[in-house]
């Protein structure tokens, strides 16, 4: 073999060793791009904001396809995972849902009944009351005749709240005692209640025959029941 003819022979060998290389690196480049987009796995885009405390529905969700690798461990992929659930912070639209941004609605216990009332927002706690909220409900009563006392009274304490509607708007009596009452607009929000069958009765007579109805916010781990002189109000007893 003349020297020609092994340089020819090296070329080849070189270009060979190039060759395979650079298909070595090609499939480098393959594995990394596929490592990066596969597999794929669902998650779910937010359509619209949630407000924090809200039921979730699967109409507020759109399912996206996205690399699994790029998915936190938190990522919710099934939207059966919302199920009984409510939203415990602001939801964002365009927000991938995560687990850690849902929790479990409050549950009934053992012979509670729910029980649903229209609470004026002026004289709720506006903003303030969510699901998992214990209160105070307090009804106004008017007196029946001149010999009895117009009266405040707690016939609800420690109530759970388990759901907060949306603020609707409702008509209201004004004047009740009058023979010339009048309706005006208000806004009112439907609360839930998780109580026993006589206070679920208490709050359903209230309802229906109390002046006006309000909440007061029990703090959380205030275990401190209130006492029977200050269950009942009238202005005659301050004086």
């Amino acid at each position: 073999m003349n020297s020609r003819q092994r340089r020819g022979v090296i070329l080849l060998v070189v270009s060979a060793l190039c060759a395979i290389g650079a298909f070595a690196g090609v499939l480098a480049v393959i594995r990394d791009v596929n490592s990066k987009v596969a597999p794929e796995v669902d998650a779910y885009e937010l359509k619209q904001d949630v407000s924090p405390y809200k039921q979730l529905a699967a109409d507020q969700f759109e399912k996206v396809r996205m690399p699994k690798r790029w998915l936190s461990d938190t990522a919710v992929t099934d939207l059966g995972d919302i199920r009984g659930k409510i939203a415990v912070t602001q939801l964002k639209k365009g927000s991938l849902l995560q687990s850690d941004m849902i929790v479990d609605r409050p549950k009934l216990a053992a012979g509670q009944q729910e029980i649903a009332i229209m609470i004026d927002a002026e004289t709720g706690v506006a903003g303030k009351i969510n699901p998992g909220s214990k209160v105070n409900i307090y009804a106004t009563f008017k007196a029946e005749n001149d010999k009895e006392r117009d009266q405040s009274k707690v016939i609800v304490e420690n109530a759970g709240v388990i759901d907060v509607g949306k603020l609707t708007p409702i008509d209201q009596q004004g004047a009740a005692d009058s023979e010339n009452s009048t309706r005006r607009q208000g806004e009112a929000v439907p609360i839930t209640f998780a109580l026993g069958p006589a206070d679920a009765q208490r709050v359903a007579y209230a309802e229906s025959f109390a002046t006006h109805v309000r909440l007061a916010l029990v703090a959380p781990g205030d275990d401190e029941g209130i006492s029977p002189e200050d269950r009942s109000y009238t202005l005659e007893g301050d004086k």
